[in-house]
């Protein structure tokens, strides 16, 4: 007999941090990893590193700059011609810009990064994901702070402040999370979000120094802040979580008021949709 072909997980982000750790983690729970990198060499690096360190693993590299709509589009098309069958999507890149920066798209840089190159791309992947698929979105507990503020996406004159700017991205995470939960209802797949802690990562060492007071919490590792996105990807009792906000201990929290603002889910919805063209017949 033919043995089965191993699951397909496809990650965001993990060439830094947490996505790395959870790139391993995937990768020795039998899943065929699929790194989509905008930086394709150091992918390669670390896909060639996990193939040393874990015995008969299988990681493979994609190239995505999820800040650019048709890098995004492309990716999707290699996407399907190599692996027609998804297990797992997990959106875990993420950036924030000390400055005020724009896409190639015209939006500002920290939210085409955080949330419209991972809506889009979740969006084109879904008839990919196979039965029982799941979706992890690696949000943040900063999302609290979050004003969804669109108008200011492609304002280029509009006040700028990279805290803002990220917890606004976090805040559309979770709103995201929520409106596809609903979209899903009565599927078989499943999607949920979280957040890792405050992880010691490369994104901007004053940054951590900003969000010490507001959480209180001690700096995790980068093993420790993945713990979650392995345990909404592998556990098995996290097959029966839908719509849900996880916190670093794998424990269910309420989201922030605003992302559970029906109104907020569905302007952000018609917005997105709009900007990445979804709303075009053949997009």
């Amino acid at each position: 007999m033919t043995p089965a072909a191993a699951p397909v997980a496809v990650i965001t982000g993990t060439t830094h941090g947490i996505g790395t750790v959870t790139s391993f983690g995937l990768a020795r729970a039998g899943y065929t990893v699929v790194m989509l990198c905008r930086n394709a060499p150091a992918g390669a690096r670390l896909a060639q590193r996990i193939m040393q360190e874990v015995s008969g693993s299988d990681v493979r590299v994609v190239g995505c700059d999820l800040a650019a709509l048709a890098s995004v589009h492309a990716a999707v098309r290699e996407l399907r011609a190599r692996f027609p069958r998804i297990d797992r999507l997990i959106n875990n890149a993420g950036i924030v810009s000390t400055r005020r920066r724009t896409s190639v798209d015209g939006f500002e840089l920290t939210f085409a990064t955080n949330h419209l190159g991972p809506f889009l791309l979740t969006r084109l992947l879904l008839p990919s994901l196979a039965p029982g698929a799941r979706i992890v979105n690696v949000s943040s507990r900063v999302h609290y702070r979050g004003r969804l503020d669109l108008d200011s996406v492609v304002d280029a004159r509009a006040a700028y402040s990279s805290v803002a700017a990220y917890s606004r991205s976090k805040l559309a995470n979770v709103l995201d999370t929520f409106t596809l939960a609903r979209d899903l209802e009565g599927s078989d797949i499943t999607v949920n979000c979280l957040h890792p802690g405050v992880v010691a990562t490369h994104l901007l060492p004053g940054w951590l120094n900003l969000l010490r007071p507001l959480f209180r919490r001690n700096i995790l590792t980068p093993e420790q802040g993945a713990r979650t996105s392995l345990y909404l990807a592998l556990d098995e009792r996290a097959g029966a979580l839908h719509g849900q906000y996880l916190d670093e201990h794998q424990q269910i929290q309420p989201a922030a008021a605003s992302a559970r603002d029906r109104l907020l889910q569905e302007q952000l919805l018609a917005r997105s949709t709009r900007w990445t063209g979804l709303d075009q017949a053949g997009a």
